[in-house]
């Protein structure tokens, strides 16, 4: 089982978002189980649980475990294929975010559209590598900072500019044979805790 997954497909994307098919993907990647065993816990019959199960199947987000005998019946075991999915802005082509129409380092807006195009180029990227069964050459760096004014901030990003560019400009080698280009998205936001609408700028 893969620890995330994209989807990128419209119609496995409006599968997974369904409520009740939604409920048996999180029962499945805690571990395998039969229609039989998710019926009692998502209140459904058997036949309905199956149905559903098998639309989840068609679209590669669940798949076979196993199966075991139980009286005259074979039971097939059934888990996800991922502990938690994400859905690449692919799935809604015709309306992905695209950054490079309005530019704006300000732009919480922006900053979104760059975030959606990162999940879409990500997703793609360990599509292509899992089927070229090759390992994907990323980085990520993930922390907090408290500023302690919005002069402080601004500081901070002053520098953070600075100093990325000056990565940039020395590394840069846009000629070089074989070489290959990367991607650099740098992002600074509010924390965001228990879902807690965000402190207005001071």
């Amino acid at each position: 089982m893969l620890d995330v997954t994209v989807i990128e497909d419209p119609e496995a994307a409006a599968v997974s978002l369904d409520p009740t098919r939604a409920r048996l993907l999180a029962e499945l990647a805690a571990g395998p189980a039969s229609a039989a065993m998710l019926a009692g816990k998502v209140g459904l019959p058997r036949q309905k649980v199956n149905y559903h199960l098998k639309a989840l199947e068609r679209h590669g987000l669940v798949e076979l475990a196993g199966e075991r005998r139980k009286g005259n019946v074979t039971e097939r075991l059934m888990r996800a294929t991922a502990a938690s999915y994400v859905i690449s802005p692919l799935a809604l082509a015709e309306v992905q975010p695209d950054p490079d129409r309005f530019r704006d380092q300000l732009s919480a807006r922006w900053l979104l559209a760059l975030g959606a195009r990162l999940v879409r180029d990500v997703g793609s990227l360990i599509t292509g590598a899992a089927e070229a069964r090759k390992q994907l050459a990323t980085f990520a760096l993930d922390g907090e900072v408290r500023f302690a004014s919005a002069a402080e901030r601004a500081a901070f990003l002053q520098e953070l500019t600075v100093g990325v560019s000056a990565l940039i400009s020395k590394y840069d080698a846009p000629d070089a044979q074989g070489g290959r280009d990367h991607r650099i998205v740098v992002a600074v936001h509010p924390t965001v805790k228990d879902q807690q609408t965000p402190e207005p700028d001071q």
